[in-house]
């Protein structure tokens, strides 16, 4: 099974619209980092998403470094400080899609986004 997991930094008190473009951003630009053929088995199962929360930059960093590690395509979004951040603000961090147990050995401890 082939999943995507996007992280949202909790501690910033995005607004709703800020949080689904966030996780917009992170969606699509880690999806274009993507192996062709897991993208393909993704689209075949569902394009299964799941959104989760982090508390903080740090914790962010430390989750990006363990996906880099693990060579899972990821895409860190920085916002552009148009709207209710400071420019360059961590915001989420997409990543996948690939194998569910790969991404859930590192996301899987934390809660969905509420």
């Amino acid at each position: 099974m082939f999943k995507q997991v996007i992280l949202i930094r909790k501690d910033l008190n995005m607004s709703t619209g800020k949080i689904a473009a966030q996780s917009c951003h992170a969606s699509l630009s880690s999806y274009k980092k993507a192996d062709k053929l897991n993208i393909k088995k993704w689209d075949l199962s569902g394009q299964k998403k799941v959104v989760l929360e982090i508390n903080s930059e740090n914790e962010i960093l430390k989750i990006y470094d363990k996906v880099k590690g693990a060579k899972i395509p990821n895409f860190l979004v920085k916002d552009a400080g148009l709207t209710e951040l400071e420019p360059g603000t961590i915001t989420a961090l997409g990543i996948g899609p690939d194998d569910e147990k790969k991404i859930d050995k590192i996301t899987g401890s934390l809660k969905l986004l509420d």
